[in-house]
Order: structure tokens, then C-alpha cells, then sequence
């Protein structure tokens, strides 16, 4: 049988970087982008074979479990079948996405989950949320060294979520639906070496960065509570007030605040970077009324592309 899965992007809404120090961070799915894993054909005895298809001029490559290897993939289907205690299937399995690569939202984890759900199809077992969710956070300290684990949380329950690291996930409640567009600027920038850099800043000043994070979570707290109460306009100010924040935290440049600025003179209620930063996505908090000239401003202004989410409590 041939099996198809596939899984979310998804994009921080408030407090990235500051989150990997204990502080809370708001983060919801992207389900107009998705990464999909899909098996294909295979002779018997070929072991298992994972096929990346090219991805923004990213090259196809293949890989085999039977060689000892750093690739995440590898990593994250050893990690399955040993759980279970399974040997090696005779597949292959295809790796295609939709989203971006070293752009904030996700795609490394995404592509993880979508081929661990289909390994798990492959191999005839029941794969819970917590036991992925698990494995898909010990794959992405190979992409981004100290990750959060925001990033495979809001992917695998395919949920809106208030995270807060080492503490049980909590639901978002969202009052009324809000529309965000996100801006990306099509540079490249790995999250491993923002996330690396701004520990550096934290090391040479830990009362200086770690006030800035202890803020940034402040503003969470602020931002969840703007969303339970259906208050826009609250929200976006505590955009505009993270994003000068992560300025300070050096994970900003001079394109993501042009497309910031872009969009808040265009009518956007708030935007700010998202991600690793340096690259990778900008957002933007916007009304019905607005969609269409704040769009137009952050093509003018240089982004690739924008994509537009409802943001919900579905």
C-alpha cells in the first residue's frame, strides 16, 4: 500500500528567542502551507530509502538508514523504529514541501512530522501526538542546536498555543479570529546561529539580555490575554513593542524593519519579524479593510511573497 501525510508550517506570533530561556511565546499553524511524505515503490530488500524533492533551489538528495549518518531524517526515523522495536521496512519515502526553508516557519519539523506519520503508516503502528511531538523535538536540536521545542509543539497538535519550555501545553483561546500576513523575504537565515548569537549577548550581560527576555514575556502574557479578549488593536501594539525588543537582541536587519515599517504605514494594526529572524518572515496583524493595501505595500517594499492565515480557535 501506498500511504500520504503531511503536516503544518507555522509562525510565532510573540516571543521568539526569548522563549528558549523559560519565557512564554504564542505560536499558531499555517495550514495553507504544508510538507507532505509520501511513500513509493520499492523492491524488497532495498531497506528504507528518504527521497527529498528540490525546495527553492535546495538539491534532491537521497539517504539510507543503514549508514550511520548526522542527517535529521535519518535521526528522527531510527529514533521511531527502535522505539517499536521494528526493523527496517523495504520503502521509500518522498519528502516534498510548500514551506520555505531557514525561513522561521518551520519546515524542518514539519517535514519530520510528516515522515514520521507516514513511517509510523508504513509499519502498521499507532503513533500518539506526545510520542511525536517527543521524537520530532529530539530531530530539531540537529537543525537549530537548543531549540525551544515551540516550533514541533504547534506543528504536531496543529493548534494555536500559549508554550511556555518544560511546562505542559496550553491551548490558546482565541476570542475572535484574526487575519496575519506574513512577508517573506526570501534570504535564508539559520535559526541555529540567531539562537547561537543571542546567547552570546546573554552571556556577556545576563542582567541586561535577561530583563529584555523577562519584557518579552511580559508582552506574552499581555498578548494572550489582548487575544482572550478579542482586542486587535491591544495585540498589535504588543507586536510593534516585541519587535523593537528583538531588535536589541541583534535578529533583526535593515529589510525585515523596512517591511515592518512597510506595513504600519500601509494600516496594519502591528507587525513585527518572526523566527530566527535576520531573514526568513516578517508578519503582519491586519483588518478586512486592510488586507489588500498592506499586501501591496510589502511587495513594493521587496518581499518574495506574502501569504495570508485566519487565525482561529478551531
Amino acid at each position: 500500500m501506498n500511504f500520504i501525510s503531511s503536516a503544518p508550517a507555522k509562525i510565532i506570533l510573540l516571543g521568539e528567542h526569548s522563549v528558549v530561556y523559560g519565557q512564554p511565546a504564542v505560536a499558531v499553524p499555517i495550514t495553507a502551507l504544508k510538507a507532505f511524505a509520501e511513500t513509493s515503490p520499492t523492491s524488497t530488500g532495498t531497506g528504507l530509502r528518504i527521497v527529498t524533492q528540490a525546495v527553492d533551489g535546495f538539491d534532491v538528495f537521497v539517504t539510507a538508514l543503514d549508514v550511520d549518518s548526522d542527517n535529521p531524517f535519518v535521526t528522527a526515523s531510527k529514533l521511531l523504529l527502535n522505539h517499536f522495536s521494528v526493523s527496517i521496512p523495504d520503502v521509500t519515502i518522498v519528502l516534498r514541501s510548500d514551506i520555505p526553508i531557514a525561513s522561521g516557519l518551520g519546515s524542518g519539523a514539519a517535514i519530520t512530522t510528516a515522515l514520521l506519520r507516514v513511517l509510523a503508516e508504513v509499519i502498521n503502528r499507532v503513533l500518539p501526538a506526545d510520542l511525536l511531538n517527543n521524537f520530532v523535538y529530539e530531530t530539531e536540536k540537529l537543525f537549530h542546536g537548543t531549540p525551544s521545542g515551540i516550533d514541533n509543539t504547534v506543528i504536531v497538535y496543529e493548534r494555536p498555543v500559549y508554550f511556555v519550555r518544560n511546562q505542559p501545553i496550553e491551548k490558546l483561546t482565541i476570542n475572535k479570529p484574526f487575519a496575519l500576513l506574513i512577508g517573506y523575504t526570501g534570504v535564508s537565515a539559520s535559526t541555529k546561529v540567531a539562537v547561537a548569537d543571542v546567547r552570546k549577548l546573554y552571556d556577556s550581560d545576563n542582567d541586561r539580555f535577561g530583563t529584555i527576555f523577562a519584557d518579552i514575556g511580559k508582552l506574552v502574557i499581555a498578548g494572550r490575554q489582548s487575544i482572550s479578549n478579542g482586542d486587535n488593536r491591544e495585540l498589535g501594539r504588543i507586536m510593534n513593542e516585541n519587535h523593537s525588543y528583538l531588535q536589541e537582541l541583534s535578529v533583526s536587519s535593515a529589510q525585515l524593519d523596512k517591511l515592518v515599517i512597510a506595513a504600519r504605514n500601509a494600516g496594519a494594526l502591528g507587525a513585527k519579524l518572526s523566527g530566527g529572524g535576520r531573514g526568513g518572515n516578517m508578519i503582519a496583524l491586519v483588518e478586512k479593510e486592510t488586507i489588500s493595501n498592506v499586501s501591496s505595500a510589502l511587495l513594493d517594499a521587496g518581499v518574495v511573497r506574502v501569504y495570508q492565515t485566519t487565525v482561529s480557535g478551531d
